[in-house]
């Protein structure tokens, strides 16, 4: 199926849900739906850690239907479920520490959660196109690069055992139940609207924040890991084009850029594109070292072959961009 340029027909008038919707990619993706005519509503539960910020809906509050709540409640996802005809999976726990705290709490929100809206799709709503946001964590470390979705699975971490747990999920309630299900292995995601105070959340982004206060950016060892760093406006464009294309149902993708960047070399852009800013080199810290993945690039050739597109938006770029949003909204906030 070749996808037209302008989605608008597409989505005009679709319902969408959006669960963990006032996060990073959910608000990204619930501002180009509302631009595109959808009825969005968007579900997060708010939860500290996991990064949902009101501030990332400015401007579509009055276009959207905002509900705090949890995928866990089953009366809540039955009632937003109803009807829907996209579902953009963001919902569960955000990063690999939360999981490294507390393993059984990870599961619960991150495995629990998402039986439990899956079961409820499966009861009031099987022809939704569901689209769920797994992750490169799932792979094997030290892979060959690029890696494609036929790699070895051996996540290490408790974050990626539940992203692979859950794609299981997905593709048994495919299978067995017919739901309509995609699954997308994130690389390293960053760009407008994602919480920057703390690496957590993403990578990119904490060493913009750090280079615009002019603080030192601490790479760990040489910096000399591979990384696929993906902006948050091709990601988005992924996950639609994931939703409306018939055949990609049941498959698993990887979602990045194509592109290897070593670390290092994201931090001296960072530092370039900023004006300010400096690097140190430090030694691996003993836990990190533990669950550091090695070099990674995804193999893209299967996405770009299901969607007819290919990420347009280099490092240097994206974060010309991010850093124009980030000032803008400090900006903002200085004369608010």
């Amino acid at each position: 199926m070749v996808m037209k340029q302008d989605m608008r027909q597409d989505f005009d008038g679709s319902q969408v849900l959006i669960t963990g919707g006032m996060g990073f990619i959910g608000s990204n993706l619930a501002h180009r739906l509302v631009s595109l005519g959808a009825r969005v509503t968007i579900l997060d539960a708010m939860l500290p850690q996991n990064g949902g910020n009101p501030v990332n809906l400015d401007g579509i509050t009055n276009n959207t239907e905002i509900v705090i709540d949890d995928i866990r409640n089953v009366d809540t996802m039955r009632r937003l479920l109803a009807g829907k005809d996209y579902i953009f999976n963001l919902a569960g726990q955000v990063g690999v520490s939360a999981g490294l705290k507390n393993s059984a709490m990870d599961f619960d929100i991150s495995c629990l959660g998402q039986l439990n809206l899956l079961e409820s799709c499966r009861a009031i709503n099987r022809r939704a196109r569901i689209v769920f946001a797994s992750s490169r964590l799932v792979y094997q470390r030290n892979l060959p690069v690029p890696v494609d979705e036929n790699a070895p699975l051996k996540p290490l971490s408790i974050y990626g055992i539940h992203k692979l747990t859950v794609e299981q999920y997905h593709r048994l309630f495919n299978q067995i139940y017919g739901l309509s299900t995609v699954c997308l292995r994130i690389t390293n995601p960053y760009g407008p609207r994602q919480r920057i105070q703390g690496g957590n959340y993403g990578i990119v982004n904490w060493f913009l924040y750090l280079a615009m206060k002019n603080d030192t950016i601490k790479v760990f060892g040489d910096g000399a890991q591979l990384r696929d760093y993906l902006y948050i406006d091709d990601l988005t464009e992924i996950f639609l084009r994931c939703a409306l294309l018939p055949e990609m149902e049941g498959q698993v993708y990887n979602a990045g850029s194509g592109e290897g960047t070593t670390l290092v070399e994201m931090a001296r852009a960072v530092v370039e594109t900023t004006g300010a800013g400096n690097i140190e080199h430090v030694p691996w810290p003993e836990n990190q070292a533990r669950t550091e993945t090695g070099d990674f690039v995804a193999k893209i050739d299967k996405l770009v072959a299901a969607t007819d597109f290919r990420p347009q938006t280099g490092l240097r770029q994206g974060l010309q961009k991010t850093v124009g949003f980030l000032k803008q909204e400090t900006g903002q906030a200085e004369t608010a």
